[in-house]
């Protein structure tokens, strides 16, 4: 696996490649990252990853000083995975001066969910994921980048902009990845306690009842919506969590559904000082 830190230098490495499939990730990896460079190395000729932790996506209070960043263990995972070029750049790599120019997206989805608690979270991430895919798809008639639907939402954000700005590149939504019990893989597992843990898993359990009860209901699931949701909160609140939301919505664009749609139910709550996230489609 080559390591490289410019961007320079990555066009340079990729310079023959036909087809790049690329895995952007912010280091710390489990298994549901590892899992993406396996699905992605046989889209493309040559298979890239990034370890980027984005200061732009983070908000004033959230944990980017202390977000975990395990470089030696997360590049030989990488390495044994499969992946071909690592991609790590420095900040001064990727911002070499203040970035200005930030790429907006469409408060219609972008502004609801996770970026109405988040305020300002999507236009970070689809400003660096313009970077990271310039940087690596410059040059190229075409390539591929998957992304996991643990961060459902992102996923869409991050496909409607490669649609409007007509990138050559297919943006593909990979499975969640869990542990046995059920728990999403997510890089901020490591801040829960042994008794977390097993709490944790409550959050998928209560999207799975709700799941269930928006498909009991369906013939008249918009009247009912949030009637469903806020009991499901207050279950999940009564367990001591902080949820931020469940719901459920149409897949096609995260809004209230309507009869007949296919769904999607999603959730955020924090339990003691972490925040997560999951979702099911159903």
């Amino acid at each position: 696996m080559k390591i490289v830190r410019s961007v320079a230098e990555l066009r340079q490495t990729l310079a023959s490649a036909q087809r790049p499939a690329f895995v952007p990730t912010m280091g710390n990896l489990h298994e549901g990252h590892l899992s993406l460079i396996r699905q992605a190395r046989p889209l493309g000729d040559v298979s890239v990853a990034s370890i980027f932790v984005n200061r732009l996506q983070f908000l004033p209070h959230e944990d980017f000083d202390s977000y975990p960043r395990t470089w030696e263990a997360d590049c030989a995972k990488l390495e044994a995975a499969g992946c071909d070029v690592l991609f790590a750049p420095r900040e001064t790599d990727l911002y070499p001066e203040p970035q200005t120019f930030k790429v907006q997206p469409d408060p219609a989805l972008a502004d609801l969910l996770e970026g109405e608690f988040r305020p300002g979270f999507f236009t970070g991430v689809c400003t660096v994921v313009m970077k990271l895919f310039s940087a690596v798809f410059a040059g190229h008639a075409e390539g591929v980048s998957v992304f996991g639907k643990k961060d459902y939402q992102q996923l869409m954000v991050i496909q409607r902009m490669v649609q409007q700005f007509a990138l050559p590149i297919t943006v593909l939504g990979a499975e969640t990845t869990r542990s046995e019990a059920g728990l999403a893989l997510s890089s901020r597992n490591g801040y829960l306690s042994e008794a977390e843990r097993t709490e944790a898993l409550q959050l998928s359990l209560a999207l799975r009842g709700l799941g269930r009860e928006a498909l009991a209901a369906a013939h008249a699931l918009p009247q009912h919506r949030e009637a469903l949701e806020a009991a499901a909160l207050a279950a999940l609140q009564a367990r001591g969590w902080a949820p931020d939301y469940l719901t459920v919505r149409r897949r096609s664009d995260l809004q209230p559904p309507q009869a007949g749609d296919p769904l999607v139910v999603l959730g955020a709550a924090r339990l003691g000082s972490t925040r997560l996230i999951d979702n099911l489609e159903i």
